[in-house]
């Protein structure tokens, strides 16, 4: 694995310290007035979940690990798990959901989904950036408030909920974008 200067860790890269795979979720440099330049970075555990603040140097070396992504499909849930096939080789997968974390209600059968592997190890899923989904329940369509920048709450078919514009009704079709968990556009 490269090393890399304390410098030169980047938001999105993913290291290995303290005996554990860390993702940089946010990278500050600090040039304070007295002694030399620093990053504050934020590191997010791939594993656990667990946050930590470190500071590093431009001398300190650490090691960069790069992640291998497949595209899966999702095929089915069983329990607490959810099995994906590798497109490729059609081989099968079985994950616990909870990978996932607050976006599993967004996959759906048949998604295609990027898996990022550690070795074996499988360590997160990413889902599209948008997802199409049904509004069940919502206040009704108001004529004449097409143009005011208000927006009111809605159920998706998927018990999500999100803020949509008074325009949109109710068992209508919308594109949800899954990292933010905000209305998009209509499908």
């Amino acid at each position: 694995m490269p090393k890399i200067n304390g410098n030169e860790i980047r938001p999105g890269n993913v290291l290995e310290h303290e005996g554990g795979l860390w993702g940089a979720v946010k990278v500050d440099h600090v040039k304070p007035g007295k002694g030399g330049a620093f990053a504050q970075v934020e590191l997010k555990n791939l594993r656990d979940g667990r946050k930590l603040n470190e500071r590093f140097r431009s001398a300190d070396k650490v090691e960069r690990v790069r992640l291998d992504q497949k595209d899966q499909q999702f095929l089915f849930e069983e329990g607490n798990m959810l099995t994906f096939m590798d497109s490729d080789t059609y081989e099968q997968i079985a994950l616990p959901a909870d990978l996932l974390g607050d976006r599993r209600p967004f996959l759906q059968d048949g998604m295609m989904v990027k898996i990022e592997y550690y070795g074996e190890e499988a360590l997160h899923v990413s889902l599209p950036q948008k997802v199409v989904c049904k509004v069940v329940e919502t206040e009704p369509v108001v004529k004449g408030q097409t143009a005011a920048n208000s927006f009111k709450p809605a159920v998706l078919d998927n018990g999500v909920r999100v803020m949509i514009p008074p325009f949109v009704g109710q068992d209508e079709d919308i594109v949800v974008n899954t990292e933010t968990f905000e209305y998009a556009e209509r499908a």
